[in-house]
């Protein structure tokens, strides 16, 4: 990888030169904001060249969804943490969209798939099967009985945490007209995915 960049401290792998890339976007977006953060600006801080920020990212889009990723163990743990004082599935299920269209928004490196303004880079980073693993991985930490409501595998937690995930992509998206209350939501969305895990 060669000594002359990286402010003469070249990483030893392949995920370390991505990692410090990521660290040297966060702290661009920390220091001037999404819109006045370039990939010059990227290489600049990591201490090295464009082409070298090319060899691991594709473009700045694929940094910034790198980004938003390495917030999500830290989101997700706040979730569950939420979660846990709802105690029926349905509630759960109701409280994990609510919860999740009021917080991304504010969220400092989460909400970047928001602020991107490309439908797609936001698509993308929500509609994977590794944000769908996340989901049914705060799922199931939830002290909920899946099983007694018909959630028995993986898969199906999985297949729950995908629908949940999609509604509160498209309300995230597109918002109501007028906009929901909170409570507003959670009764929408507890009338139509309730009846579901109600066993």
């Amino acid at each position: 990888m060669g000594h002359h960049g990286w402010q003469g401290n070249p990483p030893g792998t392949e995920v370390e030169a991505r990692r410090r890339i990521v660290v040297a976007a966060t702290a661009c977006l920390d220091r001037v904001g999404l819109a006045k953060t370039n990939l010059s600006d990227v290489a600049a801080e990591a201490g090295v060249t464009r082409q070298t920020v090319y060899r691991y990212f594709p473009g700045l889009k694929d940094i910034l969804r790198a980004v938003a990723l390495a917030g999500v163990e830290e989101f997700a743990g706040r979730m569950e943490r939420h979660l846990a004082s709802f105690g029926s599935a349905a509630e759960a299920a109701a409280e994990s969209v609510v919860f999740a269209v009021r917080t991304i928004p504010d969220e400092p490196y989460l909400g970047l798939l928001l602020q991107a303004g490309e439908a797609d880079f936001f698509t993308d980073g929500v509609i994977s099967s590794l944000s769908f693993s996340y989901g049914a991985r705060i799922l199931r930490n939830v002290p909920v009985d899946w099983p007694a409501v018909g959630v028995t595998t993986d898969e199906d937690l999985q297949g729950l945490a995908e629908i949940l995930m999609r509604l509160f992509m498209s309300f995230l998206q597109y918002p109501s007209t007028p906009a929901l209350t909170d409570d507003g939501l959670r009764t929408l969305v507890r009338r139509w995915v309730g009846p579901a895990l109600r066993g």
